[in-house]
């Protein structure tokens, strides 16, 4: 038997609903109860407990089919050292949170809001932090359109992500929520001009404050305005220039949400 990865398995935080699900399990004895207990659909608690167990590399539910009782499930070993694991970050987390609180005052400032993105482990360069600005349902196809926007101003700028109905479920998305919108560089396309074929909410207006020339496509950063800053490719020899005004396209699909630490 592997060894349990339980740090990846808390890699997406305890934010988001996963553990609240598998905590429920443990204290319900069924999935179904757990899901109605937490607020998800039933289909979202088997995604949570899947994705759990994919990321610990451990068994963490037992499904019991039949029976008396019409069956039931119950926490693995593995299961419960996960739940006491995650117990224990979160005192840790509230006790470093009271210290610092004690020390700098009870508003939030920069540098905890740092902190809480940079929890984020990913190889995604494009870290844009908003808040939802929309939610939107896609019928039946149950997927959600969610839009962040960020910026001051009224002029704020918005980028959209097209996520199942399950993970709006478990990350418990709501309007205002604080959020971040993630992409890859290679997701983005910078051009002179809006492009027609993208989503308004998906094209954002910067100017190249960096180039990377290359054979295969020059790498173009965008300053959006304040500190913000957006990665992408550009067709090579294309000729950027330092200070021009351009825009980065990115497909909905290829926008990831998540939720600060």
């Amino acid at each position: 038997m592997h060894s349990p990865q339980f740090p990846d398995a808390l890699s997406h935080g305890v934010a988001d609903k996963r553990i609240d699900i598998l905590r429920a399990i443990g204290r319900t004895g069924s999935i179904s109860q757990a899901a109605r207990e937490v607020a998800v659909s039933y289909k979202a608690a088997w995604q949570a407990v899947d994705t759990l167990t994919n990321l610990a590399g451990v068994p963490l539910v037992e499904r019991a089919v039949g029976g008396v009782g019409g069956g039931g499930a119950s926490l693995t070993a593995q299961g419960q050292q996960l739940l006491d694991l995650a117990d224990a970050l979160d005192e840790a987390r509230e006790a470093v949170q009271a210290l610092w609180a004690s020390r700098q005052g009870d508003a939030p400032g920069p540098a905890q809001a740092a902190y809480a993105r940079l929890s984020l482990r990913t190889s995604m360069r494009n870290q844009l932090p908003g808040v939802i600005a929309a939610l939107e349902g896609q019928g039946h196809d149950r997927i959600v359109r969610v839009v962040v926007r960020f910026g001051p101003g009224d002029k704020n700028a918005a980028m959209a992500a097209r996520i199942t109905q399950e993970s709006a479920e478990l990350l418990g998305l709501v309007h205002g929520m604080p959020v971040v919108a993630l992409c890859k560089a290679t997701a983005v396309q910078v051009r002179p001009a809006m492009d027609p074929g993208v989503a308004p909410a998906n094209q954002l207006q910067g100017t190249v404050v960096a180039i990377a020339a290359d054979a295969q496509g020059d790498e173009v950063t965008l300053g959006l305005g304040g500190d913000a800053q957006l990665v992408g490719f550009a067709a090579p020899g294309s000729h950027w220039q330092l200070g021009q005004g351009g825009w980065a396209a990115v497909d909905e699909t290829a926008v990831v949400i998540a939720l600060p630490g």
